[in-house]
């Protein structure tokens, strides 16, 4: 098919195809906007050496997945549910949190999800102490030129990672744009073998059609 056939298929049926970006994005909006919002806390701990010479500092890299696999057990967990008093298991909460290592920036990342920010944050900061406590303890058995600190330098972070009914209703339209064309694109093939036009003539015959006899009204 040419421009041409392209340009009137959409003149014909594009109505279709916005009709259901309408309908998908007003539909994923609206149950998106009615669920509960789950927020993440999230909460850097710098790993920082008494020192700056390259040897501690390849270290302490070194030193940051050890430090993440430390913490992130359900031993860690469940001393977090003693100390916040929570109402949960320590799997749960586990499952909650994701921690993980920034080898180019010596920071250990500790996000958690929660439907309560406050709890979240509660949790973030909790776990970050907990980081902080074992690397004290660690700090303790070697000199003060070898230490390598684990330092909390601002507060947990909140965002609403859940829902986003703008970003939803964006998804659905562009699916709902989708199904359409594919809507289209059948209606325009089981259409294809009914002649209604002179061009419908050629396109089945394959050759041009040299005169048409008009209608005649009785």
């Amino acid at each position: 098919m040419n421009l041409g056939e392209y340009v009137r298929i959409l003149v014909r049926r594009g109505w279709i195809m916005l009709l259901l970006a309408v309908i998908t994005a007003a539909g994923a909006y609206l149950l998106t906007r009615n669920e509960t919002p789950v927020y993440r806390a999230s909460q850097t701990v710098l790993i920082q050496p008494s020192r700056s010479d390259f040897g501690l500092t390849e270290a302490s890299r070194l030193l940051l997945n050890p430090l993440v696999v430390a913490i992130n057990s359900q031993q860690i967990a469940q001393e977090i549910i003693d100390e916040l008093q929570l109402d949960m298991t320590a799997p749960a909460l586990k499952g909650d949190v994701t921690i993980a290592p920034d080898q180019l920036r010596l920071t250990i990342q500790i996000d958690v999800n929660s439907t309560d920010s406050e709890l979240a944050s509660n949790v973030a900061r909790a776990w970050g102490l907990k980081l902080q406590d074992y690397r004290n303890e660690r700090n303790a058995t070697v000199r003060a030129e070898d230490r390598v600190e684990a330092v909390m330098p601002d507060f947990p972070q909140i965002s609403q990672i859940a829902p986003r009914p703008t970003l939803t209703a964006i998804a659905g339209g562009l699916l709902g744009l989708l199904v359409g064309g594919m809507i289209v694109f059948i209606l325009e093939v089981l259409e294809s073998s009914i002649i209604r036009r002179r061009d419908d003539l050629e396109r089945v015959l394959g050759v041009p059609v040299l005169a048409t006899i008009p209608h005649i009204d009785a």
